[in-house]
């Protein structure tokens, strides 16, 4: 049984297209490994915390919001490798009553609609992005972190996310039109 770092290396071993498909699996499988280690390195965080404030009674006040970046990071960074998989969560029941014609029409709909919110969260997600940058924007607890890291991550990760979608949409319209 595969894991899921092995199913990413596979599917994006063999892209389906040009150039462009090419350069997106090797982003998201860089990513996927990123992101795997982003949430190892959370549980170590709250792990240390945990250790930390039950042995040598001593407060940490980064660790939540620590753990939170990265896990957040890891979830919106990989977003594009899940989509790539076709791993969400998804109501199968409808594909199969469905004849093949209607099921992949159906497929262009939902993925058409998914890259319209996609892009438009990514959109607003550079919008907020510039906005804590030039607003020089901070959390509000004692740590203080400035929040364009996590919204960086957000930005990138819903913006590779759309350009997945994207190519998704482009290769089904063109088997679409090839099969009619």
């Amino acid at each position: 049984m595969a894991h899921g770092l092995d199913e990413v290396e596979s599917a994006q071993a063999a892209p389906p297209g040009g150039a462009a498909d090419r350069i997106v699996a090797l982003v998201n499988n860089v990513v996927v490994k990123a992101s795997s280690a982003a949430l190892v390195a959370a549980g170590f965080v709250l792990t240390y915390s945990v250790i930390v404030r039950y042995f040598l009674k001593i407060s940490t006040d980064w660790q939540d919001e620590m753990s939170v970046f990265l896990i957040v990071g890891a979830v919106f960074m990989s977003s594009a490798a899940v989509q790539a998989l076709r791993g969400h969560v998804a109501i199968e029941t409808i594909i199969g009553l469905l004849p093949a014609r209607v099921n992949r029409a159906r497929q262009i709909l939902v993925d058409a609609a998914s890259l319209a919110f996609c892009a438009f969260f990514a959109w607003k997600s550079w919008t907020l992005l510039h906005e804590a940058w030039v607003e020089d924007y901070h959390s509000g607890s004692t740590w203080g972190p400035p929040l364009w890291i996590p919204y960086s991550l957000m930005t990138i990760g819903m913006t590779l996310l759309s350009i997945q979608i994207l190519l998704q949409v482009m290769h089904e319209l063109r088997r679409w039109s090839r099969a009619r």
